[in-house]
């Protein structure tokens, strides 16, 4: 399997089926990337399609420092925040009357309820501290990867997710979940 870097290159050089592999081999996870961040699947395929736009736009500005599926979750993060600002000009369309919907059997609504729950609770913080919080606690990235991706020190990192947490807590209602950064722990 050719690797990215060689994609890139080829693409560069103007080869539409390398730039193809390569949008196709990173699709799924920026898509992934999209809805965690957006919280819902319409702004996420707006936003993943936002941003295969920016990468075939802007692969020549990609310069190697990082790799790629580093360049481009940021050129994702970046194209869901742009959304999540559209997003908040819009009118909201999920006010709806719900008499003729079908009826949903309690096992999924349990089922849903915690996750819808999370997730109103994360979309209510601020991006500053949802940001870092969805990609350590979802992403599983480490602090140098977000604070590369979020272009912060690796300590505003730390103490932008633990207050995220704290304020997910509390709108949770629940006690403060524990932090998993241990003493002299550097990312």
């Amino acid at each position: 399997m050719v690797d990215d870097e060689e994609l890139v290159r080829q693409a560069r050089g103007g080869d539409r089926r390398a730039l193809e592999t390569l949008l196709r081999r990173h699709h799924d996870r920026l898509y992934a990337i999209c809805r965690r961040i957006a919280g819902n699947d319409a702004d996420a395929a707006d936003a993943t399609q936002d941003a295969l736009i920016t990468i075939v736009r802007r692969l020549d500005s990609f310069d190697g420092r990082s790799k790629f599926s580093t360049w481009s979750y940021r050129v994702a993060t970046n194209a869901c925040l742009d959304e999540l600002r559209r997003r908040r000009r819009r009118p909201d369309p999920t006010e709806f009357d719900d008499r003729d919907s079908p009826a949903i059997g309690d096992d999924f609504v349990s089922r849903h309820a915690m996750s819808d729950e999370i997730g109103r609770a994360l979309d209510s913080i601020p991006e500053d501290f949802r940001l870092p919080v969805v990609m350590r606690d979802i992403d599983d990235l480490d602090y140098a990867e977000i604070a590369e991706l979020l272009g912060v020190p690796v300590g505003t990192i730390k103490s932008r997710i633990s207050r995220g947490r704290a304020m997910l807590a509390n709108k949770l209602g629940t006690a403060a979940p524990p932090t998993d950064v241990q003493p002299g722990d550097h990312g």
